[in-house]
């Protein structure tokens, strides 16, 4: 996909994508990476493709070659402006980092408004486009280790396996220790625990 755009002039093309949108605690964390031409990153693909210690290897790598920025929209922002919205943010304001500016933007799934360059939402970005894989890797992995920062401030949660992730282990912690400050309010088991009703 970038070869298509670099044949049509583009030449600074920025992938961007985010992790932890589905989970009920810690922050959102969006990255937006410009690879250069000529990288070579063998196992660059979906950080969803990839093993812990192989997410590690190419963030290594791609920071080590690429232009690159991250930020964090945090859980009390998430549920400000609600999970879509926070997404969307969360890409802006990482395309917006970068310096210089990219010329063109690529964004998994859906489209970004309100970029002052040209930009496309790709279905499957992550996977079709090295740029947006890159970017899924930076920000799985920063948001990885800010999970198991959290894990130990917050201890007996298990952020540290699941991630801050809905699963069978978390709500079975949540119900015993109750809602730390790091979980997001507007997701409904939360509000349900909060409320008392679980």
């Amino acid at each position: 996909m970038e070869a298509t755009l670099r044949a049509q002039g583009f030449t600074r093309i920025a992938g961007a994508d985010e992790a932890g949108r589905g989970a009920c605690a810690g922050p959102l964390v969006a990255a937006a990476v410009i690879l250069p031409p000529d990288y070579d990153i063998p196992e660059l693909r979906d950080s969803k493709l990839l093993t812990a210690k192989a997410r590690e290897r190419v963030y290594a790598q791609v920071t080590a070659v690429a232009q690159w920025a991250v930020v964090e929209i945090s859980p009390a922002e998430c549920d400000e402006l609600g999970m879509q919205e926070a997404d969307l943010a969360g890409l802006r304001r990482s395309l917006l980092r970068l310096a210089p500016p990219p010329d063109f933007a690529l964004t998994d799934g859906f489209a970004v408004p309100g970029l002052p360059f040209p930009a496309l939402g790709v279905i499957k970005g992550d996977q079709v486009a090295p740029s947006v894989s890159a970017a899924s890797v930076i920000a799985k992995v920063t948001r990885d280790r800010i999970m198991g920062g959290l894990a130990l401030a917050y201890p007996g949660y298990g952020f540290e396996v699941h991630k801050g992730y809905c699963t069978k282990a978390h709500q079975q912690r949540l119900e015993a220790q109750g809602v730390s400050a790091v979980h997001r309010r507007s997701y409904a088991n939360i509000q349900a625990i909060l409320a008392g009703t679980r």
